[in-house]
Parts: structure tokens; sequence; C-alpha cells
């Protein structure tokens, strides 16, 4: 959980499973990929990734190839 709040990542443990973004941030907290690569590789804010993670927003429907497709090369 380095580099990640108390607080956000208990967001993403909380957050449904089934949102693309919860499962980006869970992925992401387990590989201690930080907020601003995953950011800078999804060409938008540090807001909108924590956002996502928390399950607050979801990505927009021209975002959500490019988050899968992030999440398909972690694995």
């Amino acid at each position: 959980m380095r580099g990640y709040s108390i607080e956000v990542a208990e967001a993403v443990w909380k957050g449904d499973r089934s949102r693309l973004g919860v499962r980006l941030g869970k992925a992401c907290i387990e590989r201690r990929i930080p907020v601003t690569k995953v950011a800078e590789t999804l060409g938008v804010t540090r807001q909108t990734i924590y956002s996502w993670f928390s399950g607050e927003y979801d990505p927009a429907k021209s975002q959500r190839e490019a988050v899968e497709k992030f999440l398909a090369s972690l694995d």
C-alpha cells in the first residue's frame, strides 16, 4: 500500500468491484503503481484516477478501452 493514503486504500477495498475504476485501483495498489504514472499513461488527472479508484465516477466510454488495456498489461 506504500504511496497510497489509508483513505484511498480503504475506498478501493470497500468499493464495488464490478466498477472498472475500482478494479483499476485494486490492481494499482497491489502492484504499487503510482497514481501519477496511471494518470500520465491514461491521459487524465490524478484527481480523475482517485475518483475512479473510489468508484465515485466511472471512466467515460472513450476512456474505458484504454483502462482495460492498461489492466490487461498488468497481468
